[in-house]
């Protein structure tokens, strides 16, 4: 299956990050869409299938653990990468305990965001 049949939710109250991330996975061509907020990703989350979501730790409206858990409870077999620019070893063993399938560190270099989706998107079996 190509990548353009695969899709990504970017999880970010941050609209520049929502916009580079979005055209930076577009270009290796991915469909994406996007959310700023934890509501609106559930609701998307609810109506749409997604192969993997790029979650922000910190969120106007919830934490990215407990979205990350809802989200698991929703659809396990989606990646999930959290994103943070507030990194600690406890808000990283929590969310690997809670079903992410990697932890990121802002800022995030463009060639390590496509190169784990990638690797990410490989293990995949749609």
């Amino acid at each position: 299956m190509g990548k353009q049949n695969k899709k990504i939710l970017i999880i970010d109250d941050d609209k520049y990050i929502l916009c580079i991330f979005s055209r930076i996975l577009q270009k290796h061509g991915y469909a994406v869409d996007t959310a700023e907020t934890g509501q609106e990703a559930l609701e998307k989350i609810d109506i749409q299938k997604y192969d993997l979501a790029l979650i922000d730790v910190k969120l106007p409206d919830t934490e990215g653990p407990d979205l990350l858990a809802r989200i698991h409870n929703i659809n396990p077999e989606m990646m999930k990468i959290v994103i943070t620019g507030f990194p600690s070893l406890e808000d990283a063993t929590k969310v690997m305990d809670q079903g992410a399938t990697a932890y990121l560190v802002k800022p995030v270099k463009s060639e390590e965001l496509v190169n784990l989706i990638n690797e990410k998107m490989k293990q995949t079996t749609r």
